[in-house]
């Protein structure tokens, strides 16, 4: 396993990850990559985590606005023929590293409250992930948003 900067070639094997997911449209991706792969002094990170040579999987953060230190993961994903193996753990702890090396404090994640991604709140708190917040019918009428905290710091 490789985790790494993303580069623009690995955009295409980032979406077949994203149409196995279907985290977002995969489409979005290129636009949503381009300013970190063509502004040299980027502050967003995006990592790919990759086995046997091929991209697995991928995370994306972002530092929030008027915030001191503290960093928003706006998207995890990987591969479902690869979850359960230890790439989005990895990635995440390569995020973390990434972050304490600038001097970050907290990293948040949203996710949906919602059934079908039970696994993805299970793994934020695998990941020592605190459930910080939760607001009612953020996403939609039923649909809560449920932020995930953790200090980098301790």
């Amino acid at each position: 396993m490789i985790i790494r900067l993303t580069t623009s070639n690995d955009i295409p094997a980032l979406q077949q990850v994203l149409d196995g997911t279907e985290l977002f449209p995969s489409d979005m991706l290129p636009d949503m990559l381009a300013g970190f792969l063509t502004v040299a002094d980027s502050p967003n990170i995006w990592l790919t985590c990759e086995d046997a040579g091929q991209p697995v999987g991928f995370c994306y953060a972002v530092p929030e606005d008027l915030a001191d230190g503290t960093w928003n993961m706006l998207a995890i994903a990987v591969l479902p023929s690869c979850q359960g193996r230890g790439f989005g753990g990895a990635v995440v702890q390569h995020l973390e590293d990434v972050l304490r090396g600038r001097r970050a404090r907290i990293l948040i994640a949203d996710t949906s409250g919602t059934d079908e991604f039970a696994q993805t709140r299970a793994f934020y708190q695998k990941s020592g992930y605190a459930e910080e917040a939760r607001i009612r019918d953020f996403w939609a009428a039923g649909d809560d948003k449920v932020v995930f905290w953790k200090s980098l710091t301790d």
